[in-house]
């Protein structure tokens, strides 16, 4: 504990409250901004205000603010750079607020790991070297920048739904954002801090759409239960229930008087409501497919529909009568927005296109070409002059309007991206995906000044070299890529599949790689020389996972076929298949003696298999999920699997009893790992956290929480450094510090 946290210990609750919340306006009010900059670079406040029960990460957000004051600018002391290290500061911690608000103790590898790069300021080198000088309990320090840095697009990420997170609504103030989710609810929150105010439930079923009266008084949802609910927004008391369609209600948009509402449905309808006394007007119908999108011009007077039969209408919302149809998408059209001025109408659609339409004549203008998966919603900025389209690709992209140019692409989300909104200023960008999330951009100049190294795509295994020098990781960008354990350096690539790799071994002697992909092929390849040796063939589905005999003379792989084969490794023979799963299997883990495997399947079971033979052994059931990951400890005693049913399980191998379960995850976890002396397990998990347990007291060490969901982990020969991949493409250098016995 350093000498601030000491002297503030001593002291009375109510003199520790009163000090921390006065602290910095009073350095500020009285001109002692070297005082001010010393104490918001000190690590022990940073730790004394966001551990008080009164205080927390935002209040301490709120304290770097101050810095960016004009006055406070004129102090010759207090230069640039100082100002500067304060806004990364604060940056960094405005990113990692999702994270520091339910796990407080990950403050010091939340900062290390957003700010730990040769280009940040002297004065954030000596923060980071402090941290480990402070530390005294265990913690996972990265080794390389592997999260996002401050100074970036990306300004703070919202989490709190446990499911997809399907729209997204701005209120006309731009104080407040309404997102509707998967998990059947809507919830709201605070633009400005982040924070979620309440949760509207009533939905039996995914939540698809919402948007906002213009008066700010109602939110308006639509759901896969084929209703539609109004809600006070001030009380998140539901006012009435809209019902008529006969499928989901998959958009809803308000006339600009807040009079009528315009629902469209998957039962290829759009109806016209009022929305004061919640009456059916009247029904547009036309469409042959699903009706996925409905816009109404600012003027009030059309209404804009967008179908899966590849088409959008446009409708007079007085008569109902169907004006013209606009034809060129060539797959479903997902979403539909109108410029401000009621002059053009943009469109995307799953043929990962966006168009633009003159609304007059009904006329195609010209397509954006750049998604490469579908496009699923757009938003338009106030000024007219930008477009933002959000992917099943997982990126959102900003056009220019007039010149039809990409002007940049929004990096983050692990998933599809649902949907995308502008406040009200223009100045940012709101985002929902599938990966459970919102995120909230600067649409203005944003600073990318760092690179994390790392693949395009997810990272779906990894691999340590024995000698504890190299890493592999294997990636859905078709590569694999070595890099030094010691400095996180990328050293080469190797590619030849032309499918995702799903999996990567090293054999004994660290010669030879082994990857495999859902090409269905193995590849062998020589360490040294980097070329291709042959490729072993003989699955029928994708190849999920390897594992290479401690002899160095067989590999077995495990495949969506159902099987697990073994094959010679010198000559590339399949040697036998070994059959008795019902479903995928997933991983796959032999014994220190080569004696026995363990496989671990889609079919919620692990079998246990004498590799002499090829016969069956025992069935270890218990988990009520996809089993995804196995690890055996290191004296043969004992089997750790992992599950989609979000837990772990310690089985005696010889018994194949069932020893105790560890809980703590909230998703799928993805990959297990065990230290070299058997006492600690490593978890990582679609909750994008990397736990370490202690496997004999069953209790978690410490966490690490990434951008993304972590997909795969391995533990070096030394026993502390972790490195882990995850669905952002970014590989983590971890070093477990300061573990105490017992």
């Amino acid at each position: 504990m350093g000498e601030f946290a000491s002297k503030l210990a001593v002291q009375s609750p109510a003199f520790q409250r009163a000090y921390l919340g006065s602290l910095t306006p009073n350095l500020v009010k009285s001109g002692n901004l070297e005082k001010y900059y010393q104490t918001l670079t000190d690590f022990d406040f940073l730790v004394a205000k966001i551990n008080h029960p009164e205080f927390g990460v935002q209040p301490l957000i709120e304290d770097y603010d101050l810095s960016l004051i004009t006055q406070t600018l004129n102090y010759s002391k207090y230069n640039s750079e100082k100002v500067k290290s304060l806004q990364l500061i604060q940056g960094a911690l405005r990113l990692s607020a999702h994270v520091l608000a339910v796990d407080k103790e990950q403050l010091a590898s939340q900062l290390h790991g957003r700010l730990l790069h040769h280009k940040m300021p002297e004065e954030i080198q000596e923060l980071l070297a402090k941290i480990k000088q402070s530390i005294a309990t265990p913690w996972l320090c990265p080794l390389t920048l592997s999260l996002t840095p401050p100074g970036g697009r990306l300004l703070r990420t919202l989490t709190g739904h446990n499911s997809w997170v399907n729209a997204v609504a701005i209120t006309p103030n731009g104080q407040q954002v309404i997102s509707a989710s998967s998990d059947n609810t809507l919830k709201v929150w605070n633009l400005e801090t982040g924070g979620e105010l309440f949760t509207f439930t009533g939905h039996t079923s995914d939540v698809n759409a919402v948007a906002i009266t213009p008066n700010r008084q109602q939110i308006i949802s639509a759901s896969c239960d084929n209703t539609l609910k109004a809600w006070n927004l001030e009380t998140g008391e539901e006012l009435f229930t809209f019902t008529g369609h006969s499928d989901s209600v998959e958009a809803v948009a308000i006339t600009p008087n807040g009079q009528l509402m315009i629902s469209a449905s998957s039962d290829n309808t759009l109806k016209v409501w009022n929305l004061a006394t919640g009456e059916e007007l009247f029904t547009f119908t036309g469409h042959s497919d699903s009706v996925n999108a409905a816009a109404v011009t600012p003027n009030g007077q059309q209404v804009i529909s967008a179908s899966s039969d590849n088409t959008l209408k446009v409708w007079n919302l007085a008569t109902g009568e169907e004006l013209f149809t606009l034809t060129g998408h060539n797959d479903s059209v997902n979403a539909v927005a109108i410029t401000p001025n009621g002059q053009q109408v943009i469109s995307t659609s799953s043929d990962n296109t966006l168009k633009i339409w003159n609304l007059g004549n009904g006329m195609e203008e010209f397509t954006l070409n750049g998604h490469n998966n579908w496009v699923n919603a757009v938003a338009i900025t106030p000024n007219q002059q930008q477009v933002i389209s959000a992917s099943r690709d997982t990126t959102l992209k900003v056009w220019n309007l007039g010149n039809r140019v990409e002007e940049f692409t929004l990096n983050g989300h692990s998933n599809w991206v649902n949907a995308v909104a502008v406040t009200p200023n223009g100045q940012q960008v709101i985002s929902t995906s599938s990966d459970n999330t919102l995120k909230i951009w600067n649409l203005g100049n944003g600073m990318e000044e760092f690179t994390l190294n790392g693949h395009s795509n997810w990272v779906n295994a990894i691999a340590v070299t024995p000698n504890g020098q190299q890493v592999i990781s294997a990636s859905s960008d078709n590569t694999f890529k070595v890099w030094n354990l010691a400095t996180g350096e990328e050293l080469f690539t190797l590619a030849g599949h032309n499918n995702p790799v799903n999996a990567v071994a090293v054999t004994p002697n660290g010669r030879q790689v082994i990857s495999a992909s859902r090409d269905t092929t193995i590849k062998v390849w020589n360490l040294a020389t980097k070329e291709e040796e042959f490729t072993l063939t003989g699955h029928n589905n994708w190849v999920n996972a390897l594992v290479v005999t401690p002899n160095g003379q067989q590999v077995i792989s495990a495949s969506s076929d159902n099987t697990l084969k073994v094959w010679n490794l010198a000559t590339g023979k399949e040697i036998f298949t070994l059959k008795g799963h019902t479903n995928w299997v997933n991983a796959v883990a032999i014994t220190s003696d080569g004696q026995q495997v363990i496989s671990a399947s889609s079919d919620n079971t692990l079998k246990v298999w004498n590799l002499e033979t090829g016969e069956e052994l025992f069935t270890l059931t218990g988990h009520n999920h996809w089993i995804n990951a196995v690890a055996i400890t290191p004296d043969g005693q004992q089997v750790i699997s992992a599950s989609s049913d979000k837990t772990l399980k310690v089985w005696n191998l010889t018994t194949g009893e069932e020893l105790f379960t560890l809980t703590g995850h909230n998703h799928w976890i993805n990959a297990v790992a065990i230290t070299p002396d058997g006492q600690q397990v490593i978890s990582t998990s679609r909750d994008t956290i990397l736990k370490v347990w202690n496997l004999t007291t069953a209790e978690v060490i410490v966490s690490f929480t990434a951008d993304s969901p972590i997909r795969c982990c391995a533990v070096a020969p030394d026993g502390e450094t972790i490195v882990a991949g995850d669905a952002l493409g970014r590989v983590h250098f971890l070093r477990l510090e300061e573990i105490k016995g017992g």
